[in-house]
């Protein structure tokens, strides 16, 4: 069985290990001699450059998390990290201060960055970080949604004018508290899809959409050429887990990012927003959603508050895409 995930970041991640920690703990639907492969399209759209060097936030959570590393309590960062480098940066008045990194995540970017300025493109990259955290071995293989650097900006009021700020500004330093008129992603106009990414759409036996930010995670990823024709042309079942409970994000500021592009913060609203290929919907026991043809409705609990329940979800989500089976017929 070949499993093929959109994701972002911390919700992203999460929902991936526990479809990792599923899979061990339970047959291979269809066969349990069937091998399992789990590609996963990581968004780069909040990358940004610090210091001097690259940062791959939702691609480095991935990492961090799959591979046994990730700041657990965070949700991003690495587990038992030091900040001496960043205290010392601070001690010097170094800008920015609002973007902290811990030692050993330094490390990633400096790494990372010698490799880009060599001419080596992000997905070698990011298959050699893999190597680091031992992806291969789990039967995961992470791909960036592209090798073209992307970057995605805020466009917010100042003082009567309006001006455009990195994501990460405006996600970490204002924590989406200052009112966003729009976001615009640079150079995804030129961007093409990242090696093995629009094969690993197409050849899928099952596409899984975690529950990651709409709009600048899974939404930019749509917006690379070939990505969505790609998902629309798969025969493969699309399932979707809402990131939305009682119209609010479990964590994040999804329902503003919603809000600065005109859609309710519902799940209703967000399905709509993959309404040309999504087949299945997974949303809290309370939604008011209900199923309709072309698009099934299944009602989980949605809080990943635990590995367990991770996994739980996870296993609903491939549970759904099993019964309705290749073809994208509602069953």
């Amino acid at each position: 069985m070949r499993i093929t995930a959109l994701a972002g970041g911390v919700g992203g991640a999460r929902f991936l290990r526990g479809l990792r920690r599923h899979l061990a703990q339970h047959p291979t639907p269809g066969s349990s001699d069937e091998p399992v492969s789990l590609t996963v399209i990581g968004n780069t759209g909040d990358d940004i450059t610090l210091f001097g060097l690259r940062v791959c936030p939702d691609i480095d959570t991935l990492l961090y998390t799959l591979g046994g590393g990730v700041h657990e309590e965070q949700g991003w960062g690495r587990a038992d990290e030091t900040h001496s480098l960043s205290d010392e940066l601070a001690a010097l008045g170094a800008e920015p201060q609002w973007f902290t990194l811990g030692d050993k995540d330094f490390a990633t970017h400096v790494y990372r960055s010698q490799l880009l300025a060599q001419g080596v493109p992000l997905s070698q990259v990011v298959a050699r970080l893999s190597e680091r955290w031992g992806l291969g071995q789990q039967g995961v293989t992470l791909l960036p949604m592209t090798d073209t650097p992307v970057e995605t900006h805020v466009v917010i009021d100042d003082g009567g004018d309006q001006r455009a700020i990195h994501f990460q500004e405006w996600w970490v330093r204002h924590r989406a508290a200052v009112p966003a008129k729009r976001f615009v992603v640079a150079g995804l106009d030129r961007a093409t899809a990242g090696p093995g990414v629009l094969e690993a759409i197409r050849e899928a036996d099952v596409v899984l959409l975690p529950p990651s930010n709409p709009v600048v995670s899974i939404g930019i990823i749509l917006g690379v050429p070939g990505v969505r024709d790609a998902l629309r042309g798969t025969r493969a079942p699309v399932v979707g887990v809402s990131p939305l409970i009682d119209g609010r994000p479990v964590r994040g500021h999804a329902d503003v990012c919603l809000q600065a592009i005109g859609v309710a913060a519902t799940s209703e609203a967000v399905a709509g927003l993959y309404a040309d290929f999504l087949d299945a919907w997974l949303v809290s026991p309370d939604d008011p959603m209900q199923s309709r043809p072309g698009l099934h409705v299944e009602h989980r609990p949605l809080l990943m508050g635990s590995l367990d329940a991770a996994a739980d979800l996870a296993g609903a989500a491939l549970a759904r895409a099993t019964r309705l089976g290749p073809g994208r017929t509602t069953a």
